[in-house]
């Protein structure tokens, strides 16, 4: 799912992302909320008609986000107060506010409110929050399926649970299985690609996994590189996001159709005159030379960072595409 924060993607219009193959956006609960509000989404239609975007949306609860603001929050039973990152402004949100202003917005998956600790944390404030975790899970999935209740004409909203647990195992399979017995349209693993090392990362996907129902989607929250992807595919999850692909893409690293990687800004792309990525799902790369990007990025125009993040959005959402064609056949990929 590419990361579209405040409901567009940096540099890339909904047609060029189309274009690339993109079936579902993700948008950012957190700053819709603080910009410009749900109130005006919900205004102009939700927010399907707001950005002009006809395919799925996501919207993640704003915990993360909230969370990773340190300094800025104080954490409750009930959610957490903070502070606006744009204006010091204080603000409080729990799952209540959180599945509310996710309804307005009109998403077509929603998350529950979760805390996300640090996998590195102790494991007594992981508890702490897979406690937490699980009791605003609850309350989520109840003020849903009233709000679900009020709907009139438009379908409701599919609702993900998220497990938590740190890199605790006993508490990661706490978390799953207490989730399961709620019962949610699907499952998200969070606090994962946080710095902890792949093999803690697929150790607790082995454990959470097989506990899932398998006619529910799986989801794996912050992972992008593709390697990764192939390994949790072949381990149970369904779905990824991760704003990873652009970000490297911005400062000069490609991800080319063959898997290989390189820093277009070396001084050995300035006279090379061959396309970017003659095989590359976007076309702009196929069009393009090396040694043009190199000079768009080194001159700091807007189109070069475009045209590399097309680059890396667009193998990645090929491989991806790739990987789910050949489940089920004797295809390697």
């Amino acid at each position: 799912m590419p990361v579209g924060t405040s409901g567009a993607m940096k540099g890339i219009t909904h047609e060029e992302l189309l274009s690339l193959g993109a079936e579902i956006l993700l948008c950012n609960t957190y700053h819709l909320h603080l910009r410009p509000g749900e109130g005006v989404v919900e205004e102009a239609g939700g927010l399907h008609d707001f950005i002009g975007w006809e395919k799925p949306i996501l919207t993640d609860s704003g915990g993360f986000q909230v969370f990773s603001l340190n300094q800025l929050r104080k954490i409750s039973d009930d959610g957490v107060t903070f502070r606006s990152h744009l204006d010091g402004n204080e603000l409080f949100l729990g799952p209540q506010e959180s599945i509310t202003i996710q309804h307005k917005l009109g998403a077509d998956i929603i998350m529950c409110f979760d805390e996300c600790p640090p996998s590195t944390a102790k494991r007594a404030d992981i508890e702490k929050a897979v406690e937490r975790t699980l009791r605003w899970a609850k309350e989520c999935k109840k003020v849903h399926e009233k709000l679900c209740e009020k709907k009139t004409g438009n379908a409701s909203p599919l609702l993900f649970g998220i497990i938590q647990g740190g890199l605790e195992r006993d508490l990661r399979t706490q978390c799953a299985e207490e989730l399961v017995n709620i019962g949610f349209d699907g499952y998200a693993v969070g606090g994962l690609a946080v710095g902890e090392s792949e093999a803690d990362m697929y150790c607790v996907l082995d454990d959470v996994c097989p506990l899932l129902p398998k006619d529910a989607p799986r989801y794996l929250m912050g992972v992008g590189r593709i390697e990764q992807m192939r390994t949790a595919i072949a381990k149970g999850i369904d779905m990824f996001d991760c704003v990873l692909p652009m970000r490297e893409a911005r400062h000069g690293t490609l991800t080319l159709s063959d898997d290989s990687k390189i820093r277009i800004l070396n001084a050995e792309y300035v006279h090379d005159h061959t396309p970017i990525d003659a095989s590359s799902p976007s076309l702009p790369s196929r069009l393009y030379k090396k040694s043009y990007l190199n000079h768009l990025l080194r001159s700091n125009e807007r189109l070069g960072e475009t045209i590399a993040c097309m680059q890396n959005l667009g193998v990645t959402l090929e491989k991806v595409r790739k990987i789910r064609e050949a489940i089920g056949s004797d295809e390697k990929i």
